[in-house]
Protein backbone atom coordinates (compact mmCIF):
# COMPACT_ATOMS: atom_id res chain seq x y z
CA UNK A 1 0.00 0.00 0.00
CA UNK A 2 2.05 3.02 -1.14
CA UNK A 3 1.22 6.17 -0.97
CA UNK A 4 1.34 8.53 -4.10
CA UNK A 5 3.53 11.75 -4.19
CA UNK A 6 2.44 14.80 -6.47
CA UNK A 7 5.28 17.06 -7.69
CA UNK A 8 7.93 14.94 -6.14
CA UNK A 9 10.04 15.90 -9.86
CA UNK A 10 9.72 19.37 -8.67
CA UNK A 11 11.10 18.71 -5.45
CA UNK A 12 14.43 18.26 -4.47
CA UNK A 13 14.92 14.95 -2.94
CA UNK A 14 17.87 12.65 -3.21
CA UNK A 15 16.19 10.12 -5.55
CA UNK A 16 15.24 12.78 -8.01
CA UNK A 17 17.24 12.56 -10.72
CA UNK A 18 18.27 15.21 -14.27
CA UNK A 19 15.92 12.80 -16.41
CA UNK A 20 13.21 13.50 -14.02
CA UNK A 21 13.47 17.23 -13.98
CA UNK A 22 13.14 16.82 -17.99
CA UNK A 23 10.08 14.44 -17.87
CA UNK A 24 8.47 17.51 -15.71
CA UNK A 25 8.95 20.45 -18.35
CA UNK A 26 7.90 18.01 -20.88
CA UNK A 27 4.48 16.83 -19.38
CA UNK A 28 4.02 21.15 -18.63
CA UNK A 29 4.95 21.96 -22.35
CA UNK A 30 2.57 18.86 -23.20
CA UNK A 31 -0.15 20.19 -21.21
CA UNK A 32 0.28 23.73 -22.58
CA UNK A 33 0.08 23.01 -26.18
CA UNK A 34 -2.53 20.20 -26.14
CA UNK A 35 -4.66 22.83 -24.77
CA UNK A 36 -3.49 25.77 -26.43
CA UNK A 37 -1.41 24.83 -29.13
CA UNK A 38 -3.61 22.56 -30.92
CA UNK A 39 -6.42 24.53 -30.79
CA UNK A 40 -4.45 27.27 -32.21
CA UNK A 41 -3.30 25.22 -35.23
CA UNK A 42 -7.00 23.77 -35.66
CA UNK A 43 -8.36 27.41 -36.20
CA UNK A 44 -5.48 28.74 -38.41
CA UNK A 45 -5.85 26.08 -40.44
CA UNK A 46 -9.24 25.72 -40.64
CA UNK A 47 -9.23 30.18 -41.07
CA UNK A 48 -6.51 29.48 -43.98
CA UNK A 49 -8.78 26.60 -45.74
CA UNK A 50 -12.03 28.25 -45.60
CA UNK A 51 -10.20 31.45 -47.56
CA UNK A 52 -9.29 29.24 -49.96
CA UNK A 53 -12.07 27.49 -50.73
CA UNK A 54 -14.19 30.50 -50.46
CA UNK A 55 -12.21 32.50 -53.02
CA UNK A 56 -12.46 28.85 -55.46
CA UNK A 57 -16.22 29.18 -55.17
CA UNK A 58 -16.11 32.54 -55.96
CA UNK A 59 -13.69 31.92 -59.07
CA UNK A 60 -15.48 28.75 -60.45
CA UNK A 61 -19.22 30.97 -59.53
CA UNK A 62 -17.17 33.88 -62.24
CA UNK A 63 -16.12 30.93 -64.72
CA UNK A 64 -18.74 28.28 -64.39
CA UNK A 65 -22.16 29.59 -66.36
CA UNK A 66 -25.40 27.97 -65.45
CA UNK A 67 -28.60 26.98 -67.56
CA UNK A 68 -31.88 25.94 -67.02
CA UNK A 69 -32.54 23.58 -69.22
CA UNK A 70 -35.27 20.71 -70.47
CA UNK A 71 -33.28 17.01 -71.14
CA UNK A 72 -34.54 15.98 -74.40
CA UNK A 73 -32.96 12.34 -74.11
CA UNK A 74 -30.52 10.01 -72.53
CA UNK A 75 -27.54 9.28 -73.77
CA UNK A 76 -27.90 5.41 -74.26
CA UNK A 77 -23.76 4.49 -73.70
CA UNK A 78 -23.57 6.35 -70.22
CA UNK A 79 -23.27 4.63 -67.22
CA UNK A 80 -24.08 6.55 -63.74
CA UNK A 81 -21.55 7.70 -62.20
CA UNK A 82 -20.81 9.14 -58.53
CA UNK A 83 -21.06 13.08 -59.29
CA UNK A 84 -19.14 14.96 -56.53
CA UNK A 85 -19.30 12.48 -54.15
CA UNK A 86 -23.35 12.82 -53.26
CA UNK A 87 -25.32 11.97 -56.26
CA UNK A 88 -25.44 9.73 -59.20
CA UNK A 89 -25.25 11.03 -62.78
CA UNK A 90 -25.21 10.35 -66.19
CA UNK A 91 -24.99 12.12 -69.24
CA UNK A 92 -27.88 13.37 -71.11
CA UNK A 93 -28.62 15.38 -74.03
CA UNK A 94 -29.98 18.91 -72.86
CA UNK A 95 -31.82 22.01 -74.40
CA UNK A 96 -32.39 25.84 -73.60
CA UNK A 97 -32.98 28.82 -74.80
CA UNK A 98 -30.57 31.21 -75.16
CA UNK A 99 -31.56 35.37 -75.09
CA UNK A 100 -30.42 36.50 -78.28
CA UNK A 101 -29.07 32.73 -79.87
CA UNK A 102 -32.06 31.01 -79.89
CA UNK A 103 -32.76 27.56 -78.43
CA UNK A 104 -28.75 25.35 -78.08
CA UNK A 105 -28.31 21.66 -77.10
CA UNK A 106 -25.52 19.90 -75.61
CA UNK A 107 -24.63 17.05 -73.84
CA UNK A 108 -24.73 17.43 -69.89
CA UNK A 109 -24.62 15.56 -66.33
CA UNK A 110 -27.81 15.18 -64.96
CA UNK A 111 -29.19 13.52 -61.66
CA UNK A 112 -29.63 10.11 -62.05
CA UNK A 113 -33.71 9.94 -62.78
CA UNK A 114 -34.74 12.63 -65.08
CA UNK A 115 -36.60 11.85 -67.59
CA UNK A 116 -37.06 13.40 -70.74
CA UNK A 117 -39.14 16.55 -70.32
CA UNK A 118 -38.21 17.41 -67.09
CA UNK A 119 -35.97 20.54 -66.64
CA UNK A 120 -32.49 20.99 -64.33
CA UNK A 121 -29.39 22.75 -63.81
CA UNK A 122 -26.93 22.16 -65.29
CA UNK A 123 -23.53 24.12 -65.32
CA UNK A 124 -20.95 24.93 -68.18
CA UNK A 125 -17.47 25.82 -68.81
CA UNK A 126 -16.04 28.46 -71.06
CA UNK A 127 -15.55 25.62 -73.71
CA UNK A 128 -19.09 24.49 -73.27
CA UNK A 129 -18.27 21.05 -71.57
CA UNK A 130 -20.61 20.22 -68.53
CA UNK A 131 -18.40 20.65 -64.88
CA UNK A 132 -20.48 20.23 -61.78
CA UNK A 133 -21.57 23.20 -60.07
CA UNK A 134 -19.19 24.97 -57.65
CA UNK A 135 -19.00 24.56 -54.37
CA UNK A 136 -21.70 26.17 -51.69
CA UNK A 137 -21.57 27.76 -48.44
CA UNK A 138 -21.74 24.38 -46.90
CA UNK A 139 -19.22 22.68 -48.90
CA UNK A 140 -17.36 25.37 -47.88
CA UNK A 141 -18.03 25.07 -44.00
CA UNK A 142 -17.60 21.86 -44.46
CA UNK A 143 -13.96 22.09 -46.00
CA UNK A 144 -13.24 24.10 -43.62
CA UNK A 145 -14.03 22.13 -40.66
CA UNK A 146 -12.73 18.74 -41.88
CA UNK A 147 -9.25 21.22 -42.63
CA UNK A 148 -9.82 22.40 -38.98
CA UNK A 149 -10.37 18.93 -37.39
CA UNK A 150 -7.36 17.19 -38.94
CA UNK A 151 -5.22 19.66 -38.08
CA UNK A 152 -5.86 19.79 -34.82
CA UNK A 153 -5.40 16.03 -34.19
CA UNK A 154 -2.74 15.83 -36.22
CA UNK A 155 -1.02 18.47 -33.69
CA UNK A 156 -2.01 16.33 -31.21
CA UNK A 157 -0.47 13.36 -32.50
CA UNK A 158 3.05 15.25 -33.03
CA UNK A 159 2.66 16.87 -29.78
CA UNK A 160 1.65 12.94 -28.15
CA UNK A 161 4.64 11.29 -30.39
CA UNK A 162 6.91 13.90 -29.24
CA UNK A 163 6.35 13.47 -25.82
CA UNK A 164 6.75 9.50 -26.27
CA UNK A 165 10.07 10.23 -27.49
CA UNK A 166 11.07 12.28 -25.15
CA UNK A 167 10.06 10.26 -21.93
CA UNK A 168 11.80 7.18 -23.99
CA UNK A 169 14.92 9.12 -23.91
CA UNK A 170 14.38 10.12 -20.78
CA UNK A 171 13.91 6.74 -18.84
CA UNK A 172 17.34 5.43 -20.90
CA UNK A 173 18.99 8.17 -19.16
CA UNK A 174 17.51 7.13 -16.01
CA UNK A 175 18.54 3.75 -16.08
CA UNK A 176 21.99 4.67 -17.23
CA UNK A 177 22.50 6.74 -14.16
CA UNK A 178 20.88 4.45 -11.97
CA UNK A 179 23.40 2.04 -13.34
CA UNK A 180 25.94 4.11 -12.84
CA UNK A 181 24.48 5.01 -8.85
CA UNK A 182 24.49 0.75 -8.59
CA UNK A 183 28.24 0.60 -9.43
CA UNK A 184 29.28 2.91 -6.71
CA UNK A 185 26.99 1.73 -3.84
CA UNK A 186 27.11 -2.46 -4.41
CA UNK A 187 30.07 -2.41 -3.25
CA UNK A 188 29.58 -1.14 0.09
CA UNK A 189 26.29 -3.32 0.05
CA UNK A 190 27.34 -6.59 -0.96
CA UNK A 191 31.10 -6.46 0.02
CA UNK A 192 32.43 -7.25 -3.47
CA UNK A 193 34.70 -5.57 -5.54
CA UNK A 194 33.85 -4.28 -8.71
Amino acid sequence: MGTRVRGWRWRRNPLRRRSDVVEAWTVLAVAVLLLLGAPLAGAVAAWWAHDEARSTAVAQRAERRHVRAEVVGRDPDSLPALHGGREYTYRATVRWAEPGDGSRTATAQVPAGTRPGERVDVWFDAQGRSVPPPPDDATVWQHTFAIGTCATAGTVGVVLLGRAVVRRVATGHRMAEWEREWARTEPEWTGRRA
